[in-house]
């Protein structure tokens, strides 16, 4: 019973969203309070309705409700608790489900910390969540509903996808998807504006936490996902490329050049159009990553769905928000005021840069994935874009951003000094490239041109050191001043130096696991040995092990260095019965920043098995360059000034030292 009820908190889900989706409206533009206060209070049950629904869903994995058809195909009664809540969302109706969960949670928090909103934009702002809410929720109810029963019920189920059997998969999709969705408010905001054809700078102050938030979330969400996919999958990758890695990556890009827009036009009330373009293109990427991934064009590990009927389904919603959204930007923009003016050399200017390096390269990476699709359409050859386009690409338009980044905060608005900027920086630069020589003499050599990638990752994460160190005044004025100057600094300008960083940190292992990994691939019998980066293997033999569902062949490997035991670790191949699906798990063992890297290949006929050893130099800076990044987002967020509905602190009395200048 508790299934149906479940299902009806759906279908009255869909009925509070339609109401959501007219009546505010309608009250906009006759300026009844009464109509547009529906939109938060239905915002609110909105969300009660579709968490209560989840929640149902929730139980029954639990459970092991094998009369619910999502259950039966997705779980198992010996399937360990956690992979019982993840495998929730590790199946394409759950999956639907979280993705509207998340949406609705996002119209809540709108209609909770948006008090300080005009009533008119907050209503068509809830409006416009209503209709996301109701095209999804019709779309789970039509065509991937997960509360179908089975009659008769099954004993058993067919098991979680074994490759989803991970924490790293119960943590991925949803830190992912309230990237995805986040910028959904974006989007709303977008339009809203362009409905009332007004958009200032206040605009850009709602807009930027909701963006900041969005962004923060995807940084940890693709991060996760590389993470996993490089333990679990046993291939030793942390990047392949993949479409469904782009549909993820492509509003990254688009964000974080959204993000930028968004800090010019609310300091200058310049890029206005722009910025609301940006706005509707970015959770246009989102919503065409979901077209991927579940529509079957797509042959992908991350892929769930392959019903045409859902892939049509999606499709119409896309082509209807996308392309209403930007049917309306061609009809309002051209009615908006450009917003003010600058000079080329300036912070403005920089961001612009910065702007169009990222959203070219958002559309390279585009390009690359959707041409085989396209091609194969029209012409039905198939090709393979790999790698290779990607690397050349995207690594030859990313490479002056790199540069151009730590000068941004260093100019001033409207119209900045890019000579005091040099001077300022040319010992930055310096450092980093001795900084770069040494690295790059201590791994033994290796190519030249790597000198230069870890010169400009050192370049940012000094950079961003360096602009803090200026605004301090440290070395010009006395340490207690510079201290007073540095602790006064807005949030946001730690957070942005974080972030800043956080890129060089990732472009640092980047470059050194691209440049200075080694790997082998050799037949081992038990006793044997083998050598990589530095530290001797003996392969001790294999042992059969057996896990809650599965059955295992692990074998074991002691390193040593300088002949001393180190450590040792278990690289296995295991068969997950239910499914008789095979997986490799990798044995990984951390050295610092570095890492060894062993995974299991077939065995031989004489007795041995084949071992692919990898040594991956400072790969860790990677994922955890992600991390700082999204410090840094999180930083900023609990600036002041970027918390929606935050009243303004009353103004202090100016301190007698010099005024410093505003941080970003």
């Amino acid at each position: 019973m508790i299934i149906e009820i479940g299902h009806y908190a759906l279908v009255l889900a869909l009925a509070t969203a339609l109401i959501v989706s007219i009546v505010p409206v309608i009250g906009a533009r006759r300026h009844d309070r009464a109509m547009m206060d529906v939109a938060s209070v239905g915002s609110l049950v909105m969300f009660a309705l579709v968490a209560f629904s989840f929640a149902v869903l929730t139980y029954a994995h639990v459970v092991s409700d094998f009369s619910v058809e999502n259950v039966w195909e997705n779980s198992h009664s010996l399937v360990p608790l956690i992979y019982k809540y993840s495998g929730v969302w590790g199946n394409h109706e759950g999956s639907m489900m979280l993705w509207l969960l998340i949406l609705a949670l996002f119209s809540a928090l709108v209609a909770i910390f948006g008090a300080n909103l005009p009533e008119t934009l907050k209503a068509n702002v809830l409006a416009v969540q209503a209709w996301i809410s109701l095209a999804f929720t019709l779309f789970i109810l039509l065509t991937s509903n997960p509360f179908l029963r089975l009659d008769p019920a099954p004993a058993e189920g067919r098991d979680l996808n074994p490759v989803l059997q991970d924490i790293g998969l119960a943590i991925h999709p949803p830190l992912l998807y309230l990237g995805y969705v986040g910028f959904s408010v974006c989007f709303s905001f977008a339009v809203a504006a362009l409905l009332e054809g007004r958009i200032d700078a206040a605009w850009a102050r709602w807009v930027r936490p909701w963006t900041l938030a969005a962004w923060t979330c995807l940084t940890l969400g693709i991060a996760m996902g590389s993470y996993w996919a490089y333990y679990e999958l046993g291939w030793g990758g942390w990047w392949f490329w993949d479409p469904v890695e782009n549909a993820s990556f492509m509003p990254w890009l688009a964000g974080t050049a959204l993000l930028h827009s968004a800090l010019v036009m609310e300091k200058r009330e310049a890029l206005k159009i722009w910025t609301v373009l940006l706005a509707i293109l970015t959770f246009s990427l989102s919503l065409m990553g979901t077209f991927l991934v579940r529509s079957g064009v797509l042959t992908s590990v991350h892929a769930f769905a392959s019903d045409p009927t859902r892939g049509v389904f999606i499709l119409s919603i896309l082509l209807i928000f996308i392309g209403g959204a930007l049917s309306l930007f061609a009809l309002r923009a051209p009615k908006l005021a450009a917003g003010g003016l600058f000079a080329p050399i300036s912070r403005e200017g920089a961001l612009v840069l910065n702007n169009l390096i990222l959203t070219v390269a958002c559309g390279t990476v585009l390009t690359g994935t959707l041409y085989p699709l396209l091609l194969e359409t029209l012409t039905g050859d198939k090709i393979s874009v790999g790698p290779p386009f990607f690397n050349l690409t995207f690594g030859l338009l990313m490479a002056p951003l790199l540069v151009i980044v730590p000068f941004g905060p260093l100019l001033a608005w409207k119209r900045g000094d890019l000579l005091g900027a040099l001077q300022r920086l040319y010992l930055v630069a310096a450092l980093a490239f001795a900084a770069a020589l040494v690295f790059f003499y201590l791994q033994h050599g290796g190519p030249v041109l790597s000198v230069l990638g870890l010169a400009a990752g050192l370049f940012l994460i000094l950079g961003a050191a360096a602009d803090l160190w200026y605004r301090a005044g440290i070395g010009k004025v006395a340490g207690s001043v510079a201290w007073r100057r540095l602790s006064g600094l807005p949030r946001s300008a730690f957070g942005t130096a974080l972030a800043h960083a956080g890129l060089g940190v990732s472009v640092l292992g980047i470059v050194a696991v691209t440049t200075f990994q080694s790997e082998h691939v050799v037949e081992m019998k038990p006793g044997q040995t083998a050598e990589a980066g530095g530290y001797s293997l003996q392969f001790d033999g294999m042992r059969a092990g057996r896990g809650p569902n599965y059955t295992e062949e692990r074998g074991h490997f002691t390193i040593r260095r300088a002949g001393v035991a180190v450590a040792d670790t278990w690289s296995a191949k295991r068969l997950y019965t239910a499914r008789q699906m095979p997986t490799t798990e990798a044995g990984i063992l951390t050295f610092g920043l570095s890492q060894l890297y062993v995974s299991l290949g077939d065995a031989t006929k004489d007795g041995g098995i084949v071992v692919r050893i990898w040594w991956k130099p400072f790969i860790l800076c990677i994922w955890g360059g992600a991390l700082i990044m999204a410090a840094g987002g999180c930083v900023s967020l609990s600036d002041r000034r970027l918390r929606v509905g935050a009243p303004r602190r009353k103004a202090k009395a100016k301190p007698t030292t010099p005024a410093m200048e505003p941080a970003e």
